[in-house]
């Protein structure tokens, strides 16, 4: 489970990071939680691993349990964030009176959608 959540853990931050930010806020966050998501299972990881599991006084199925739960709910919410974004691709941006501009470009949005599933 937490080879897993470390793969599309880095998934999710390789398609964000390979956009532009035409939202910072709301892609910021899924960063964030991509970011932390992936960091925190290679730390249990590595408490199983290591066999700190066994030296730890720690109702590791409730920790499991609520590490994904948390997890679960965070993910929620940077999915929506992303897919917020996502739906703003035909919106112009303007840089100035006469270029108008996508705020993401057709490759972007693409990225922009497989980082949101």
């Amino acid at each position: 489970v937490f080879l897993s959540l470390q793969l599309f853990g880095t998934i999710v931050w390789i398609l964000v990071a390979s956009t532009r930010v035409p939202l910072p806020l709301l892609q910021g966050w899924v960063m964030f939680v991509a970011v932390t998501a992936w960091f925190l299972s290679i730390v249990f990881l590595c408490v199983f691993l290591f066999g700190y599991a066994n030296r730890i006084a720690v109702n590791w199925n409730q920790t499991d349990f609520l590490f994904h739960g948390a997890t679960f709910v965070f993910y929620f919410g940077a999915f929506l964030l992303q897919a917020a974004t996502t739906s703003l691709h035909h919106f112009p941006r303007k840089f100035n009176s006469t270029t108008q501009e996508k705020i993401l470009a057709d490759h972007e949005y693409n990225i922009s959608i497989a980082a949101s599933v």
